[in-house]
């Protein structure tokens, strides 16, 4: 993970880099961050490579104990650098530091690189949302913080 530099960062930064990761073909609105990050605690982190962006990660409170890892991405010529890897250990430390008990994600059941990250970094299922589809069911899983 050398050379990767890892800050917190602006939400516009986020939406930034998020427009550039080809996975998102229907980017979340302004709106849609407003309404998750307004009046509770969030963090918003960047990595960069060189001084330029790599990649992203943006969580929030859902209860004192409980931190959501809502959405990340790495731009696809900065994967398998460790970026991601580097973006979940820093999120980790602030959620420990801040007393948060656990960290929970959700993903898609098509989304099978986010879902091995995280069962690799601890994560467990906790729950199965149901989908008409079985690719589009949503995988919800936790990770006990120490």
């Amino acid at each position: 993970m050398d050379g990767i530099s890892v800050c917190e960062c602006s939400v516009n930064d986020i939406i930034r880099i998020a427009t550039q990761i080809p996975e998102f073909d229907n980017p979340y609105q302004e709106a849609e961050y407003n309404r998750r990050l307004s009046g509770t605690p969030f963090l918003a982190l960047k990595a960069s490579i060189e001084g330029i962006d790599a990649g992203f990660k943006l969580g929030y409170a859902i209860d004192s104990d409980t931190f959501y890892t809502w959405f990340g991405g790495v731009l696809p010529q900065y994967r398998k650098l460790g970026v991601a890897q580097k973006l979940a250990v820093s999120q980790e430390e602030w959620a420990v530091a801040h007393g948060y008990k656990r960290i929970k994600l959700k993903t898609r059941n098509y989304l099978k690189p986010m879902l091995i990250f995280a069962l690799k970094n601890g994560f467990y299922i906790h729950e199965v949302e149901l989908r008409p589809a079985p690719r589009d069911n949503r995988i919800i899983l936790l990770k006990e913080l120490e």
